[in-house]
């Protein structure tokens, strides 16, 4: 029996809001199969999504931006769309709080949610980026960090610059 030490997304599609559970650290090595997930969701016609990290260990820059992406492409959706993080730990909690996408997301921090009780959901999976792929992931969530608040673009600067630079010389 493998060990699985990875982090993990688990998914239940079926339910309305859409229930995502963040086991593990979320990072920019696995921040792509959320935004796949979230956007092919919205162009399904799903609007509401619940993001649960009660056993999320942390968080990184380029996951908060995909977070943040989300949120925004929900807020342009038509109908519009919404965003909830519950069950954060404080780190988390203050992670979201100092990038602004408290502003951009409903922010719960309530165990009370009847949708959190239920169990089980499938995992997402993807291929692993390539080096070009990671760079344009990484810089439109710094882009979508600054978007989400402008206090981010000092935060964010030196990094933008850079895989602005990858990016650009391919």
């Amino acid at each position: 029996m493998a060990a699985n030490n990875g982090p993990v997304f688990l998914v239940d599609a079926s339910s309305d809001p859409t229930l995502v559970r963040v086991r593990g650290r979320a990072s920019f090595q696995n921040s792509q199969l959320i935004r796949d997930y979230v956007q092919q969701s919205v162009r399904e016609g799903r609007r509401r999504f619940i993001f649960d990290f009660i056993e999320c260990t942390g968080m990184d820059s380029t996951f908060l931006g995909v977070l943040a992406g989300a949120a925004l492409d929900l807020r342009k959706a038509v109908p519009t769309g919404t965003l909830v993080l519950c069950r954060l730990g404080q780190r988390n909690l203050e992670l979201v709080r100092n990038l602004g996408l408290h502003r951009l997301a409903a922010v719960v921090t309530g165990e009370d949610l009847a949708e959190l009780q239920r169990q089980g959901g499938e995992a997402l999976s993807g291929p692993k980026l390539n080096e070009s792929e990671a760079a344009k992931l990484v810089l439109r969530a710094h882009l979508d960090l600054v978007e989400a608040d402008e206090a981010n673009r000092s935060k964010f600067q030196d990094v933008i610059s850079l895989l602005k630079g990858r990016v650009d010389h391919g």
